[in-house]
């Protein structure tokens, strides 16, 4: 059973995340979390040794490195991005890029129950983040990630259609009226938890690509680093170089 290390920065939420699935079934998956989008670059690696140090396992010990590829914040997937690649090229592993509003999708699922679910993720700029998701032993994509207009996000009709993401928080009178809408989970956000889950059956799936093949997801474009970004992915690869050596 693999290791997975999860890292996901897409939204105002930094958290990173281990299963450790060779250390049983039950076994927790042990998790990090730091809120303030100023200090993910600076948040991340410290959470990542923490985690790897108690669970007493090495970034060589890990199967695959995952993390939340987007939609979400330029700055936040291209941290996460950066980073993941650094870690993934110095432990010469493998890196899987998963969707966050999917891993929305699994924590309402894990909360609720739901199998059929809308995540909705505020974009900013008066825009969100949305898709639709059917459970059916893994995901199945309902409406594939969009960006738009909070008014124009228009689900499929599904029975017992559970709504979350803080996208209905932000843009509430956009939402007012709307039937699925109604008793939205708007505090879930995208988690590393989620990403620790989901890698289990994406890398067992073949989903799994060499670090430098990995890349956020945009449905926006954007064009350079920031120097906070440039900092992130240094530090992570110089630190995967030393727990090499």
């Amino acid at each position: 059973m693999p290791i997975i290390l999860a890292i996901e920065t897409s939204s105002e939420l930094a958290s990173c995340a281990l299963l450790n699935s060779a250390a049983g079934a039950d076994a927790p998956v042990l998790t990090r979390e730091s809120s303030g989008v100023r200090t993910h670059s600076q948040s991340v690696l410290p959470m990542v040794q923490d985690l790897l140090r108690e669970a007493g396992v090495a970034l060589s010990d890990c199967d695959a490195i995952a993390f939340g590829a987007g939609p979400g914040s330029f700055t936040g997937v291209r941290t996460a991005c950066g980073v993941v690649q650094g870690l993934a090229f110095g432990a010469k592993k493998p890196v899987l890029p998963l969707v966050t509003l999917e891993a929305m999708a699994e924590a309402c699922r894990a909360r609720t129950g739901a199998t059929e679910v809308l995540a909705v993720l505020d974009a900013r700029m008066g825009e969100v983040y949305w898709a639709q998701y059917r459970w059916m032993g893994e995901w199945q994509v309902v409406r594939a990630p969009a960006l738009s207009a909070p008014g124009a996000v228009a689900p499929e009709a599904a029975p017992g259609l559970a709504a979350c993401g803080n996208g209905f928080a932000a843009y509430p009178d956009a939402f007012a009226g709307q039937a699925f809408a109604a008793g939205a989970h708007a505090d879930i956000l995208p988690h590393a938890r989620e990403f620790a889950l989901l890698g289990v059956a994406a890398l067992a799936a073949g989903r799994a690509v060499p670090a430098d093949e990995a890349q956020p997801l945009y449905l926006r474009n954007k064009v350079a680093y920031t120097s906070a970004e440039r900092q992130a992915i240094n530090a992570a690869k110089a630190g995967a170089e030393q727990d090499k050596r």
